[in-house]
């Protein structure tokens, strides 16, 4: 019985901790968190933009979720890092997850706030507010993918966000499910 007790550890131990029996045995996971941002301005123009690696097609700004850092600050910093402009966050309106790449994306929707539109230096090459709508999008959405977000956020149907700590709880942020 004394080889089994190897597998177990005490309850006051942490089985991902560097001080359990076989920490080698683990590895942290490998995916990523991204965000994106349909964001209109006052004549419900969308804001898209043109990134530098993916020039065959125009996008929602977004980007990787830096760590320690929630999603709603992760999407307000992307957003101003790649366009230059500060949004009012109106609620989430999708998760898509690229299986091949281990990415999974939460998409916002939110509308301009203020700033003045700019390309950002090796990220992004073009950055407009445009009208879009479902007959038009491919002609600047090209990539499939990124299109299914933009037309989920068109019509979008909000999803609870809740941004906290724990030990004790401490609520960060939370955005209710909104009806337009």
């Amino acid at each position: 019985m004394k080889e089994l007790d190897e597998f177990y550890i005490e309850s006051d131990q942490d089985f991902l901790s560097s001080t359990a029996p076989y920490p080698a045995a683990y590895h942290p996971p490998k995916h990523i968190m991204s965000v994106s941002g349909y964001i209109t301005n006052k004549d419900g123009e969308l804001l898209l933009v043109r990134n530098f690696h993916r020039s065959d097609t125009m996008e929602m700004p977004g980007g990787q979720v830096e760590e320690g850092e929630t999603l709603e600050e992760a999407i307000h910093r992307e957003i101003f890092e790649e366009t230059g402009i500060k949004v009012d966050l109106l609620g989430i309106t999708g998760i898509y997850q690229n299986m091949t790449r281990g990415v999974t994306c939460v998409v916002f929707k939110g509308e301009y706030q203020s700033g003045e539109v700019r390309t950002a230096e090796h990220e992004t090459s073009e950055v407009v507010f445009t009208k879009i709508t479902k007959d038009n999008i491919e002609q600047f959405i090209t990539r499939e993918q990124f299109r299914n977000r933009a037309l989920d956020a068109m019509d979008a149907n909000y999803i609870p966000y809740e941004a906290f700590e724990s030990r004790p709880y401490n609520l960060i942020s939370r955005f209710e499910v909104k009806k337009e």
